[in-house]
C-alpha cells in the first residue's frame, strides 16, 4: 500500500515527512492539520509507558529498571521547572529518551538521554550520576552537557560552522554523544512554536548549518530530513508554506498515480518470484525545495518528486528487482545510480533508477535490502544495537567488536573527504581521530582551532596579540594551570594579564606550538630591541663594505635604499638596519642591492667614438663566435657584450655578420637579415666580419631558437602532422601560429630550439614532404 503523507495548515503545521514520525510526535493529521494529544504531552507517566513499549519492541529484555531510576532522578531533579511551552521539563528528556529508542539505541545511551540536562540545570552533579549509573553513563552525559556550551555566531556562518562541526566529533570521544545531541536538537525544533520569531530564525540556521549536516554525515536520514523541513520552516516560513500548499494542490491525483505505480510494481515482483516490502511516498520537503533552487525549476519540473521504495531480502535480489522494473518502464538515461557497488560516504547502499510511467509521469524507484534500508534510516545508530548473550546478558565482546566496526567505518569514508568544509576532513585514517588539531572555546563560547600540543600561550595569541604580551598565566575550566599545559578539546580557557607584564619570554618559543605565536612573540623582541638592532645592523653593512672594498658612501643615497626597502617589503631604512640586525635580513642582499642601483645610474655614457673604436679593433682581430653553457663566447675581441639577434635568429652553419649597436654590444645577424640588408651608409660602418668557431656546428649543448614559415593549402589533419614531425625531431617548439586566407591557402610560423643548421635543415626537409606544402623559408627579420 501506498504510504503518502501531506502537510497543510495554517497555524499547528510539523515537517515531519512519514506517519510513522507523525505518530512518534503524538500527532494525528485531520483536514491536513497537525492536531496533537494533550496527555502525550502534558502526561509525563505516559510518556515513559510509550517509552518502555518502544524499547521492548527491539530489546527483549524486560529489565528496565536503570531506565526507570533515570525516570525518577530525572523526574525529581528537573520538579517545578517548565519548558517554554509551560509544560513540565521533563516532558523534553522523555521525548529526547524515545527519539533515542526509535534509533534502536543501547541502554545507556538512553539514560544518557533522560539525563543529558540535569548537571547543567540542576542541582545534580556528575559525581552522582557516576555512582547511581556508572562511569559509561556519566561520560555520556558529561559529553552532551558540554556539547551544549558551544555557542554559534551566526556573524561568521561559514568558519564557526566548520569548526563547530569538526569540534562536536573531537570532543565526543564516544559518537553516542552525538547522537543524544541530535535527538536533543530534534524535539526542540518540534516544539520551536513556542519561541520568538527571530529565536526561532536563529535556531533554524544554526539547525541548517550544524546539526542536519552531522546527522547526514552519520547517515542517519531519519533524524536529518525532519531536521531540514523543520529548519526550512522556521527560516522561510514563506518558500516552505507555498511548498506545501502546490504539494497539497494535486495531492488526491499524486496519491492515486503512486498507488497505481505501487500496484503495478507489485504484482510483476511478485510474479517475478521476488519476496519484497514496496511503498511509495513524496520526497520530503527540503529535498523539494533544494533541487528546485539549484535546478532552477517548478515543483512540477522535479523528477523525483515521487519516490517507490522496493525493500528486498538480498543484494540478488535488489538486481534482479531493477531488472523487472527496467522491463516494465522505460529508465531516463543519464539517472541510475549504484549505491551498493559505489556506496555513499555515510555507508547508505541502495539502487536508484528514474523511470517513465505509461502516463508521461518521470518517478523514482529506490531497490535495497532490510539491512540497507536500516543504515540508510539509522546510519551509525543502526550499528549500536543490544547484543544479547544465551543468559540474557550483553555480549560484551561482541559490542565491543561493533563498536570498532563503526568507528573503522567512520574512518574509512573519511578518507577520501578532501573539501576542507567537511567537518571531518582532518581524519587522517589513526585511531585519533583529530590527530593534527585541538578544538578550545573561549569564555564567550567561540571555538578556535590550534596544532595539536599547543598551550595556554598559542591560545592567547590566538586571541590577540595584545592578549599574549601581556599574558601573565592562565584557567582551563576554572582551574589554574601551568603556562605549558597541553590543551585538549573541549577546554574553556581564560587568559589571566597584566598592565604590569614585561612581556612574553624567550622561552615561550620553546612551549608555543603554532607558528603563528612563534611570529607574534619573535615581532615583541624585534620591536623591543629594535634601536640595539639598527646600531647592530649598521656595524653589519659597514663592515661588509669593508671587508669588499665598497665606498660606503657611493651607495648610501635616499633614492638607492627607497628601492631596498620596497623589494623587502620594509616602510623606512631604519626597519631594513633592525632586520639586519636580528638576522632577518643578510647584509650582503641588501649592500649587493644598492651596488646594482649605483651602477645602473654610472654606467659608461656610450659615444659614436667608442662604438667605432670598438670596430676598428674588431677589424684588427678575427672575431669568432661560439655558444657555451655560460652563454656566447667571442674570441678575438674584448669587453663587448655579445646577442644573437631575434629578427632572423641566426644557428650554427649560417652564414652571419656583426653589427656594433650604441649601449648594447654587439648583434649578431644573419647575412641575408632584413634589417642588415637595409642599412644606411653610416650604419654600415659599424659592421664587422664575424665566423662561427669551428667546433660550435658539432656541439650538442649549444641551443638556438630557429624561426621558418610554411605555405601550404589549407587542409584537415595538417597541422597534427606538422607537430607530428616536431615529436620525432625531438625538437622543443616554443611558438606556433597558424593564419589562413579566404583562398584556401595557410601560413605557418614556427619557432624551435636547434643545434646547429644541419638539425633546421633535416626538420625542414621533412615538413617539405607533407601533402599540401606549398614552400618553406626561414623567418628572415
Amino acid at each position: 500500500m501506498a504510504v503518502m503523507t501531506y502537510e497543510s495548515d495554517s497555524k499547528n503545521r510539523i515537517a515531519p515527512e512519514s506517519i510513522m514520525e507523525n505518530q512518534m510526535l503524538g500527532l494525528e493529521i485531520v483536514d491536513g492539520h497537525a492536531v496533537k494529544s494533550p496527555e502525550d504531552y502534558q502526561d509525563p507517566e505516559q510518556l515513559y509507558q510509550m517509552l518502555i513499549a518502544r524499547i521492548r519492541k527491539y530489546h527483549p529484555s524486560t529489565d528496565v529498571s536503570m531506565i526507570e531510576k533515570a525516570f525518577t532522578l530525572a523526574k525529581e531533579a528537573h520538579n517545578g521547572q517548565c519548558r517554554k511551552s509551560g509544560e513540565p521539563y521533563i516532558i523534553h528528556p522523555l521525548w529526547v529518551a524515545i527519539i533515542l529508542a526509535d534509533l534502536e539505541m543501547d541502554k545507556e545511551t538512553i539514560v544518557a538521554g533522560m539525563l543529558h540536562d540535569v548537571v547543567e540545570d540542576t542541582a545534580v552533579t556528575d559525581e552522582q550520576i557516576r555512582q547511581e549509573f556508572g562511569e559509561e553513563v556519566a561520560l555520556l552525559v558529561d559529553g552532551v552537557t558540554k556539547l551544549g556550551q558551544l555557542s554559534y555566531s551566526s556573524d561568521k556562518l561559514e568558519v564557526q560552522a566548520e569548526n563547530l562541526r569538526k569540534m562536536f566529533l573531537a570532543m565526543a570521544k564516544d559518537i553516542r554523544v552525538i547522537i543524544i545531541k541530535l535527538a536533543d536538537r530534534l524535539h526542540n525544533m518540534r516544539t520551536l512554536q513556542f519561541m520568538r520569531p527571530e529565536k526561532q530564525k536563529e535556531k533554524a540556521r544554526e539547525t541548517m548549518d550544524i546539526y542536519a549536516p552531522i546527522a547526514q554525515r552519520l547517515g542517519i536520514s531519519k533524524i536529518k530530513t525532519e531536521l531540514d523541513d523543520l529548519a526550512l520552516k522556521y527560516s522561510q516560513p514563506e518558500v516552505f508554506y507555498d511548498l506545501v500548499d502546490q504539494i497539497n494542490a494535486r495531492k488526491t491525483e499524486r496519491e492515486e498515480f503512486v498507488q497505481q505505480i505501487v500496484e503495478e510494481v507489485s504484482q510483476h515482483i511478485k510474479n517475478a518470484g521476488i519476496k519484497a516490502e514496496i511503498n511509495g511516498r513524496v520526497k520530503h520537503f527540503f529535498s523539494i525545495y533544494k533541487k528546485m533552487v539549484n535546478q532552477d525549476k517548478t515543483v512540477d519540473q522535479i523528477y523525483d518528486l515521487f519516490a517507490v521504495r522496493i525493500i528486498v531480502d538480498s543484494v540478488k535480489d535488489c538486481y534482479a528487482a531493477l531488472g523487472v522494473i527496467h522491463e516494465m518502464y522505460t529508465p531516463i538515461p543519464g539517472r541510475f545510480k549504484d549505491y551498493i557497488a559505489m556506496p555513499k560516504a555515510n555507508m547508505y547502499q541502495s539502487l536508484h533508477t528514474t523511470l517513465m510511467s505509461s502516463v508521461g509521469q518521470p518517478f523514482e524507484i529506490q531497490i535495497r535490502t532490510q539491512e540497507m534500508h536500516k543504515t540508510a534510516e539509522y546510519g551509525i545508530a543502526a550499528h549500536w544495537k543490544y547484543k544479547e548473550s544465551n543468559d540474557g546478558k550483553k555480549n560484551v565482546k561482541a559490542q565491543e567488536e561493533e563498536k570498532l566496526n563503526w568507528l573503522r567505518q567512520i574512518l574509512e569514508w573519511q578518507r577520501d573527504m578532501s573539501d576542507n568544509r567537511e567537518f571531518l576532513s582532518m581524519l587522517k585514517g589513526d585511531l585519533d581521530l583529530f590527530a593534527e588539531e585541538v578544538y578550545c572555546f573561549t569564555p564567550d563560547g567561540d571555538v578556535k582551532s590550534l596544532p595539536n600540543g599547543s598551550t595556554p600561550v598559542d591560545f592567547a595569541y590566538a586571541i590577540h596579540s595584545a592578549v599574549g604580551n601581556k599574558m601573565v598565566g592562565a584557567r582551563v575550566n576554572g582551574k589554574l594551570v601551568n603556562i605549558d599545559y597541553k590543551i585538549q578539546n573541549g577546554d574553556r580557557i581564560e587568559i589571566l594579564t597584566s598592565q604590569n607584564s614585561r612581556g612574553p619570554s624567550r622561552d615561550w618559543l620553546n612551549i608555543v606550538k603554532s607558528t603563528q605565536a612563534k611570529n607574534k612573540i619573535n615581532q615583541w623582541f624585534k620591536k623591543e630591541f629594535k634601536e640595539d638592532n639598527i646600531v647592530r645592523g649598521k656595524e653589519l653593512i659597514a663592515s661588509y663594505c669593508k671587508t669588499k672594498t665598497i665606498n660606503l658612501t657611493n651607495i648610501m643615497k635616499p633614492k638607492y635604499q627607497e628601492v631596498v626597502q620596497k623589494k623587502y617589503g620594509f616602510r623606512d631604512w631604519d626597519s631594513v638596519l633592525a632586520a639586519i640586525g636580528h638576522g632577518g635580513l643578510k647584509e650582503g642582499q641588501v649592500v649587493n642591492r644598492l651596488m646594482e642601483e649605483y651602477s645602473k645610474e654610472h654606467k659608461q655614457e656610450i659615444t659614436d667614438e667608442v662604438v667605432l673604436e670598438k670596430v676598428a679593433e674588431a677589424a684588427r682581430n678575427k672575431v669568432h663566435i661560439a655558444k657555451s653553457k655560460s652563454g656566447i663566447v667571442v674570441k678575438g675581441i674584448d669587453d663587448m657584450a655579445v646577442r644573437f639577434s631575434r629578427c632572423c635568429n641566426p644557428v650554427p652553419g649560417d652564414e652571419i655578420v656583426g653589427f656594433v649597436t650604441r649601449g648594447r654590444g654587439l648583434s649578431i645577424h644573419r647575412t641575408d637579415c632584413v634589417n642588415m640588408l637595409h642599412l644606411t651608409d653610416a650604419e654600415r660602418a659599424r659592421l664587422i666580419d664575424v665566423e662561427w668557431e669551428s667546433e660550435v656546428a658539432e656541439e650538442e649543448g649549444g641551443q638556438y631558437l630557429a624561426e621558418i614559415k610554411m605555405y601550404a593549402y589549407d587542409r584537415q589533419g595538417l597541422l597534427m602532422e606538422i607537430s607530428k614531425i616536431f615529436t620525432e625531431a625531438k625538437l622543443d617548439v616554443k611558438s606556433l601560429n597558424v593564419r589562413t586566407s579566404k583562398k584556401g591557402t595557410a601560413t605557418i610560423e614556427a619557432g624551435f630550439i636547434v643545434h646547429g643548421r644541419e638539425e633546421l635543415s633535416a626538420v625542414s626537409k621533412k615538413l617539405q614532404q607533407l601533402d599540401g606544402i606549398i614552400d618553406i623559408e626561414r623567418a628572415a627579420g
